[in-house]
C-alpha cells in the first residue's frame, strides 16, 4: 500500500471527491498504480488529506462503480486488472500534444456520462451498517465456518422468491449459485458447458463478457442484430452450441427483445440436447414505462436457459454478489465438475444481504432509486428536445443510459473528441464491438449515461455537449 500525494486545485469548480476520484483514476490509467495494489483505507486517506471520510467514500465508490477499483470485504480497496481496457499498444496510442506539436486540449472531465455508473449518494448506509452490526453482535462460530459452495441456503431461498415475483423466474433454491461477481460465474460456465464451445454473442455486446469467454478458448461467433435482437437465421447458420443474450435490455443498443424473437431462440435451443441460452439480466430492475418485462427463463419449459443476474446495479457495485440459475440437467454437471469449489462470497456478506432483502429494505431502496432514475431519465429526455433536429434518441424507458445518433452522420469518434474538448465524456458503441464497427446504424451513435449525475449536472453537461456539437 502506498500513500497518495493528492494536491487539490485552488479555485476549482470541482468538488473534492471528484478531484480525488480523477487523480486515482488517472494514476491507474497511466500504470502508476498497478493492478492488485492496495489503496489507503478511507480513514487513513481522509486523515492524510484532512477531508471528511464521506468524501473518500464517494470517490472510492465511483472508482468501484466504473471498475477501476475492487472492494474486497474485510481487506480494503484494490486496483482492478483493467490495463487491457485502457492501455493501447505503443504504436496505436495517441501522441501527446508535445509530440504532435498541436495545441494542448482540456484534459479535465467535468461531466462523465458513463453508462455503467450508478448513484451511490442515496444508498441507505445507516441501514446497511445497522444490519451489519446486529449480525456481528449475534455471530457465532457457524457463521465463520466454510459455507455451502453454492451459497447459503437462506440467501438462495430469498433470491429465488425475489426472482419469481419480480422476473417470473421459475427455480428451486438448489438451482441457484451465488458468486462474487459475474466474472466468477462465467468461469464456472466453462467447467459446466465444457471447453472450446462455439458461443454466439450479439454484436455489439457486453465487452467484458466477451473478453472472459474469449479467455476460455471459446470460439466466439459474432451474430449481427436487427431491431428485435439477435438474428436467429444467422444464429442457425453459425454452428453455435450456446448463445449469450440480454433480452430485457440489450447492452449497448437498448433493444428489448419481443416475445416472438424469444420464442425463436428457445426453439433453436430446443432443437439439440446440448444447446443453451445464457440470459444476462443485468439491469432489469430499472424500467420506466409499462409493466416489467418477464425474463426469457420465465418462458423456458425445457430447461434451456442459464439465467444470470447481479446486485451491482440494483444495490451497489461493491456488494459483489451475483447469481446464476442453472437448468436441472446442468446442475448435475456443476456438482460433478465444480462442487468442490468454495463459495467466493463471505457468509457474513451473504447474511447481511439476505436480511437487507428479507426485511424489505431492498424493495424500498429499489422504489426510491426507480423514482430518482426516472426523474433523471425524464429530465434528460426533455433536454434532448432542443436537439431533435440534429440527433435521434433511442434506448429510452429502461436502464441508465440513452443512445444519441447524429442525423448529420457525424462519426462517433468526432462526437467523442469534440465533447472531450469541452470537458464532457461520452461513450462510443465501438467500445462494445468484438470486431470493426461495420453496422452503419451505429457509426454515428454515442451513449450517454445518467446514473451518477443529478439534474443540475445533466443540464450543464448537455449545455456543453450542445456547444461542442454545434447544436443551436
Amino acid at each position: 500500500m502506498m500513500d497518495l500525494a493528492i494536491q487539490f486545485k485552488e479555485k476549482s469548480s470541482q468538488c473534492l471527491y471528484q478531484q480525488i476520484y480523477e487523480y486515482i483514476r488517472d494514476e491507474i490509467r497511466k500504470g502508476k498504480l498497478s493492478a492488485g495494489e492496495k489503496l489507503p483505507s478511507t480513514r487513513l486517506l481522509a486523515e492524510n488529506l484532512q477531508v471528511a471520510r464521506s468524501t473518500i467514500d464517494a470517490a472510492y465508490g465511483q472508482l468501484v462503480a466504473e471498475g477501476y477499483v475492487e472492494a474486497v470485504s474485510c481487506r480494503g480497496y484494490f486496483v482492478s486488472h483493467v490495463e487491457e481496457l485502457f492501455q493501447f499498444p505503443r504504436e496505436e496510442r495517441e501522441k501527446s500534444p508535445a509530440e504532435t506539436g498541436e495545441p494542448e486540449t482540456r484534459q479535465n472531465v467535468l461531466y462523465d456520462f458513463s453508462p455503467h455508473a450508478v448513484s451511490l449518494k442515496d444508498f441507505p448506509f445507516a441501514t446497511w451498517k445497522k444490519i451489519t452490526k446486529n449480525i456481528l453482535v449475534d455471530a457465532n462460530s457457524e457463521m465463520f465456518a466454510l459455507g455451502d459452495a453454492q451459497g447459503d441456503v437462506e440467501l438462495r431461498e430469498t433470491i429465488g422468491k425475489y426472482l419469481h415475483t419480480s422476473r417470473g423466474v421459475n427455480c428451486r433454491p438448489e438451482q441457484i449459485i451465488i458468486g462474487a461477481g459475474t466474472d466468477y460465474l462465467f468461469m464456472l460456465l466453462e467447467k459446466i458447458l465444457g471447453r472450446h464451445v462455439p458461443l454466439a454473442m450479439e454484436e455489439p455486446t457486453y465487452k467484458r463478457a466477451y473478453r472472459i469467454f474469449q479467455s476460455f478458448a471459446y470460439e466466439i461467433l459474432a451474430i449481427p442484430m436487427d431491431r428485435s435482437g439477435m438474428n436467429v437465421e444467422k444464429l442457425k447458420k453459425s454452428g453455435a452450441r450456446a448463445a449469450y443474450v440480454m433480452p430485457t435490455h440489450q447492452y449497448p443498443t437498448g433493444i428489448v427483445m419481443p416475445i416472438g424473437r424469444r420464442l425463436e431462440l428457445l426453439k433453436w435451443a430446443g432443437e439439440k440436447e446440448d444447446r443453451y441460452l445464457i440470459e444476462d439480466d443485468y439491469d432489469s430492475e430499472f424500467r420506466y414505462k409499462g409493466k416489467p418485462i418477464p425474463s426469457l427463463q420465465a418462458s423456458d419449459e425445457n430447461g434451456k436457459v442459464i439465467y444470470m443476474g447481479t446486485f451491482s446495479k440494483a444495490i451497489a457495485p461493491a456488494i459483489r454478489v451475483s447469481y446464476m440459475v442453472l437448468p436441472l440437467r446442468l446442475l448435475q454437471i456443476y456438482r460433478e465438475n465444480c462442487g468442490f469449489y468454495a463459495s467466493t462470497v463471505s457468509r457474513i456478506d451473504q447474511r447481511i444481504l439476505n436480511e437487507f432483502i428479507r426485511e424489505g429494505h431492498f424493495e424500498r431502496y429499489l422504489n426510491k432509486m426507480r423514482k430518482i432514475y426516472r426523474g433523471r431519465h425524464d429530465f434528460l429526455l426533455s433536454q434532448f428536445s432542443s436537439m431533435e433536429k440534429d440527433f435521434a434518441v433511442s434506448g429510452e424507458n429502461g436502464g441508465l443510459y440513452f443512445l444519441l445518433t447524429s442525423r448529420k452522420k457525424i462519426p462517433e469518434e468526432e462526437l467523442i473528441l469534440s465533447a472531450a474538448e469541452e470537458g464532457v465524456r461520452v461513450y462510443g458503441i465501438s467500445d462494445a464491438c468484438m470486431g470493426p464497427l461495420v453496422d452503419t446504424a451505429f457509426k454515428n451513435t454515442v451513449l450517454l449515461g445518467y446514473g451518477d449525475l443529478d439534474e443540475k449536472e445533466l443540464a450543464e453537461g448537455i449545455g456543453l455537449l450542445k456547444k461542442s456539437w454545434g447544436v443551436c
